[in-house]
């Protein structure tokens, strides 16, 4: 069996062959998923999540003397808020589930372990982190050996950015140019809130690698050469709408006669994301969330509510353990466009299951532990009244 980074070079070695669309296997894999019940942060996490792991045949062998990557999701900013709740418990992943995972890695054996995120701005990720109100320190002194990086700058020596080919040629884009501090994980982990998204439909471990796109590429004002200095501006030209393409020198786009809605794009970036960056382990945060959409815009804090399910989820796809999540939310994993949460948009599990990532359909998902019915939150009945344009909302008003 391959590990992760021979894995990769295989899909690097394959070159132009991975270019053309190829007919993926039948049946995608699968995975169990460990669901439990979970109702603070800290020990109770901490305590909850090394059950869980044992579930799901430990995770010992996984991180033993690798490097072990986690990717986080600090969306927006701090000062997007819903009241005065700090954005850890509404839709960012929280801190101290980052320190708590961080402890449990160690304690596993990991030999390296790295927080990323790809932030707007041109520093630190430990600066980042103080400016939104987070302490480094207690992610960087949960275990020894522990590093924060920006993913949105150039890495730091000679090689700034690997390019990661999308098996079977890719939906959107063939490949992506990504911070190589993504090449050198061994075992990358996805931590994420349990959440709706306004565009996406639904936002869990697969939607959080959207962050790992680095903004001095696929940024709104890169460069049209070569990658910026710095990262400036959203992903929304490149990414939701194909505004513009990437500097010359990353791959563009297969056909740039494809549909510019952002309803069709992000799923399907999202899906090849999710072939082409192979995550090792979901980690599904739902102690506390927010229902409603991604982050407590103020467009939308009528009908954003915070909430407390009291449920975390973990699996080694991230493909089953997003359908898992989905359930817990009310919503079925199987549905496409037209129904809930999908009412606007596709649905990107759909394309990372044909991509072979893994499979969605719950009849093939071992559950370990709480059952999902003991654990359902309907987020659409705990959600204020939705306006239009958004998934739920009436029809938006015909344009004249």
């Amino acid at each position: 069996m391959l590990n992760r980074r021979e894995f990769l070079g295989a899909v690097g070695a394959a070159g132009v062959h991975l270019l053309q669309p190829i007919k993926v296997r039948a049946a995608a894999p699968t995975a169990p998923v460990a669901i439990g019940k979970c109702k603070s942060y800290g020990p109770e996490f901490v305590a909850a999540m090394d059950t869980m792991f044992d579930q799901i045949g430990g995770i010992g062998n996984l991180v033993r003397g690798k490097t072990v990557s986690i990717k986080i999701n600090m969306t927006g900013s701090a000062q997007t808020r819903l009241g005065y709740l700090p954005a850890g418990r509404t839709h960012w992943t929280h801190p101290r589930t980052v320190g708590g995972i961080i402890h449990l890695l160690d304690k596993y054996g990991a030999r390296r372990i790295r927080v990323l995120e790809g932030d707007i701005w041109p520093g630190s990720l430990e600066e980042w982190m103080a400016k939104q109100g987070w302490d480094p320190d207690l992610l960087l002194k949960a275990a020894p050996r522990v590093e924060l990086v920006n993913t949105n700058l150039p890495y730091q020596g000679k090689k700034p950015y690997t390019r990661f080919p999308v098996p079977h040629g890719g939906l959107i884009f063939p490949a992506y140019d990504l911070n190589t501090a993504y090449a050198e994980s061994d075992v990358l982990i996805s931590m994420a809130k349990i959440k709706e998204h306004v565009t996406a439909g639904f936002t869990l471990s697969i939607k959080n690698l959207w962050g790992v796109t680095p903004c001095t590429i696929y940024g709104n004002n890169a460069p049209e050469d070569e990658p910026g200095l710095i990262p400036y501006g959203g992903r929304q030209d490149i990414g939701h709408n194909g505004r513009r393409q990437p500097p010359k020198s990353s791959p563009p786009e297969k056909d740039p006669a494809s549909p510019r809605d952002d309803k069709y794009r992000i799923p399907r970036i999202c899906a090849e994301l999710s072939a082409a960056v192979p995550v090792d382990l979901a980690i599904l945060d739902g102690i506390e969330t927010i229902t409603g959409g991604e982050i407590p815009h103020a467009r939308w804090a009528d009908f954003c509510k915070f909430v407390t399910p009291g449920v975390v989820a973990v699996g080694r796809n991230c493909v089953t353990t997003d359908a898992v999540g989905m359930a817990i939310m009310g919503f079925d994993p199987m549905a496409d466009r037209g129904k809930p949460p999908f009412e606007l948009c596709d649905n990107m599990l759909r394309f990372s299951e044909e991509l072979g990532v893994g499979t969605r359909d719950l009849r093939n998902i071992e559950v370990i532990g709480t059952p999902i019915k003991d654990v359902v939150l309907n987020f659409r009945q705990n959600a204020g009244p939705r306006p239009a344009g958004v998934p739920g909302g009436p029809p938006s008003p015909a344009k004249k």
